[in-house]
């Protein structure tokens, strides 16, 4: 069989994913990347393995984030801080703690499934150390112990957790879930690199494309970088790109439903900080309120990513826009766009953090004290059909030999890659018959260490601390 040509436009998760999951299946492909570096969308930072920081979404959605999550942790294990996260709801909250108890049942119910089916998957931990609940009574026990420099039990990562809440603000139990760290750096400098070592693979950075045509059976790509312009015909088009999909939706002609949202987590250090290892940490709260989500997590050297779900923090007025019906792309106002293409103005920053750690300072009094330590990490996010609070999607089938990625969560990823290989194959284009079957060589051959210089490399030359570059803890803990 001839080898197949792939395009794939973006070089985010999904487009990345995509192009070395379909280059290792021998697949030629060539990614087209407008930016200097691979993973540089809206920020993320946690496995979502479960899907317990949000409420709103349904039974099902949280169990298929589970199962993505742990296919995910195995795909990309240099990506994985191996901390736990801790969910707390605030006194004035309408939830209980209570009311969480019976999906974290069913959680920990399919994730045995899962290991049952194969071993491999017990990723997590043990099933039934999934989540732990802890009651007042533990917590103030807990504050009367020494902190550990390198946590190795659940407790011992409560500990630091217990003496900075401020128990009066919070409901009791405490519910700490294994839900991992994801470092967006490392996997931007991991997945380089295992592109770079495949053969028929093609990586065009700081490429952009500008035209495609139908052309036979097949795409006809045309791009350019600086002054110099090139086309690709193709087989077969993967769209990757982001807030930017209805651009290229447009330029071939498909039915579409949208929308974009912008979002930014803010960066800030603590002196205390430096001194502790924490968990994560989740304030649940209603999404657009003054009193919406708050998300405190670490990196190393006393850094601090903060989201706050209100629109002075993370959200923004008019910041979620759908398509409309002359365009597949959503139109997100200049100022937006500015900040995406440009730069941020400083002032912004300043309030936006600082507004941010205020949020934060509510229930964690002694962060008050944090400062700015950088500009956000930001992004806009594509959104397939019309609910905001879509969490699982994967990727769609307009017309022929054209796959839409939709991923709203990264480890949804892999089940796209999955889907858009069983169309190649309805297409003749893939003769492999398990395209389920994954190839992990590429990966485990990377150098650690290679992963580590890059990934600090690319957070320098984003202008961002190299310390977010950096897993809290590389290593399960038990």
């Amino acid at each position: 069989m001839k080898r197949a040509k792939v395009a794939i436009v973006g070089g985010g998760v999904a487009g990345s994913t995509t192009a070395l999951y379909l280059g290792q299946m021998g697949l030629e492909v060539t990614l087209f990347e407008q930016e200097k570096s691979l993973i540089s969308g809206p920020p993320f930072c946690h496995l979502h393995a479960g899907g317990n920081l949000y409420r709103e979404i349904s039974d099902a959605q949280c169990v298929t984030l589970l199962r993505q999550s742990v296919e995910f942790l195995r795909y990309y294990p240099f990506i994985v801080d191996y901390r736990p996260t801790v969910i707390t709801v605030p006194v004035e909250d309408k939830g209980t703690p209570e009311a969480l108890l019976p999906r974290l049942e069913l959680l920990v119910s399919e994730y045995e499934k899962l290991i049952a089916a194969d071993p491999a998957n017990e990723v997590l931990g043990k099933s039934s150390d999934y989540y732990r609940v802890y009651s007042r009574e533990q917590m103030e026990h807990l504050r009367t112990l020494p902190e550990v420099s390198e946590p190795k039990s659940c407790d011992e990562w409560m500990i630091p957790v217990a003496k900075i809440l401020d128990f009066e603000k919070i409901q009791f139990p405490v519910v700490m879930v294994q839900e991992y760290g994801l470092n967006l750096f490392r996997l931007s400098a991991g997945v380089t690199l295992a592109l770079d070592a495949i053969e028929n693979v093609t990586l065009l950075k700081e490429h952009k494309v500008t035209d495609i045509k139908q052309e036979n059976d097949g795409w006809l790509v045309s791009a350019v970088q600086g002054e110099t312009q090139i086309q690709k015909h193709v087989d077969y088009l993967v769209n990757a790109a982001g807030f930017r999909t209805g651009k290229i939706d447009d330029m071939i002609g498909v039915p579409c439903q949208s929308m974009v949202e912008f979002k930014a987590a803010y960066v800030s250090r603590w002196k205390k900080g430096n001194q502790n290892r924490f968990p994560e940490i989740i304030f649940h709260g209603e999404r657009g309120t003054p009193r919406g989500m708050g998300q405190f997590t670490p990196y190393p050297e006393g850094h601090f990513q903060l989201h706050g779900m209100t629109k002075e923090i993370t959200l923004y007025e008019e910041g979620l826009v759908v398509n409309p019906r002359w365009s597949c792309q959503p139109q997100l106002k200049e100022d937006f766009l500015k900040k995406i293409e440009q730069q941020w103005q400083w002032q912004e920053v300043e309030t936006r953090t600082q507004n941010a750690i205020r949020h934060i300072a509510r229930f964690i009094p002694d962060f008050a004290d944090a400062s700015v330590a950088s500009k956000p990490l930001f992004g806009a996010q594509q959104i397939p059909g019309t609910d905001p609070n879509l969490r699982v999607a994967e990727v769609s089938f307009p017309t022929k030999r054209y796959a839409r990625c939709e991923i709203v969560k990264v480890s949804s990823a892999l089940d796209m890659v999955d889907a858009i290989a069983a169309d190649l194959k309805a297409c003749a284009l893939l003769e492999k018959a398990e395209v389920h079957e994954r190839d992990h060589h590429t990966i485990d051959m990377l150098d650690d260490t290679q992963i580590s210089t890059l990934a600090e490399q690319i957070a320098l030359m984003r202008e961002y601390p190299a310390a977010l570059s950096r897993r809290t803890t590389p290593h399960r803990f038990t």
